[in-house]
């Protein structure tokens, strides 16, 4: 595949190996430099595995790196996924609470593998941990394992079949609420922002988690319509937060269409979040 020029300069949406993205932190910024990008924000699931990986990558490509995480949480039965950036990895509390969350993770795993085998499906965590390059676990590894095992044709049909939403095997996984997130994220002197939020139409929620320290809302992301942008953008204009943007990549056959650098913002806004940090 040949890559196509960037219309945007930074992509702060990205995951790699460390969590559930096909490339490593290396390869990524690779193909943001043959993309023409400027920057790049590393936002795994649950882990801050790729970073160092990633800024060595980024001195050698001359790509700025944004380092960043995404953390699930649970409102109103609707997902809410929160951005972080720009972390302090030496927090005592931000790696005592990611540990928390990779245990989580495991158990998780384990039960949905319990289930698979009530269903005659035998895969062992040895099969599903080769595809897991980082300690962050998800259900992408498990679908990675049935397709190996020839259970499912795709990873869509794992998730319709058996581990997604509603399927037989499908297990909730624990999360954090919005006001823990973004708590975390602040303690550890980083700054949280709102994911996707049009994708669960979050706007009611908006004014309580500003109360609590939120100070971005992602605008701009390939799951968000025309409506959507503005919609959010104008939130972001009205509680003076920053407006973001990402492609939310996880490699082309993990999620297909959604290209590195299709969606994304200026490289001043990837400034900005890092001079705000520094301010802590």
């Amino acid at each position: 595949m040949v890559p196509t020029f960037s219309q945007f300069e930074a992509d702060l949406h990205c995951h790699t190996t460390a969590s559930d993205g096909l490339l490593s932190p290396t390869e990524l910024i690779r193909l943001a430099a043959e993309l023409g990008l400027k920057g790049i924000g590393i936002t795994d699931h649950d882990t801050i595995q790729g970073w160092n990986e990633a800024e060595e990558a980024g001195n050698y490509y001359k790509i700025l790196v944004l380092r960043g995480i995404e953390l699930n949480t649970d409102w109103q039965g609707r997902e809410v996924h929160i951005l972080g950036y720009e972390l302090d990895s030496s927090s005592n509390y931000l790696n005592d609470k990611l540990k928390g969350l990779v245990y989580a993770r495991k158990q998780r795993m384990l039960e949905i593998l319990e289930r698979l085998a009530t269903m005659g499906i035998n895969i062992t965590e040895d099969e599903v941990r080769q595809f897991a390059q980082g300690d962050s676990i998800g259900r992408p590894h498990i679908a990675q394992a049935l397709l190996e095992r020839g259970y499912i044709r795709n990873i869509k049909e794992g998730f319709e079949r058996y581990i997604g939403q509603g399927a037989p095997a499908y297990v909730p996984r624990y999360k954090l609420t919005p006001e823990e997130g973004i708590e975390l994220i602040r303690k550890a002197h980083g700054i949280p922002v709102l994911a996707h939020p049009g994708m669960q139409r979050l706007e009611e929620g908006i004014p309580a988690w500003v109360e609590v320290g939120l100070q971005g809302i992602e605008v701009i992301h390939s799951e968000h319509k025309p409506d959507d942008v503005t919609r959010y953008r104008a939130l972001a204009q009205q509680y003076n937060l920053l407006t973001t943007g990402g492609s939310d990549f996880h490699g082309v056959t993990r999620k297909p269409g959604v290209e590195l650098g299709r969606w994304g913002v200026s490289i001043n806004v990837l400034l900005e979040i890092k001079k705000l940090a520094q301010n802590y």
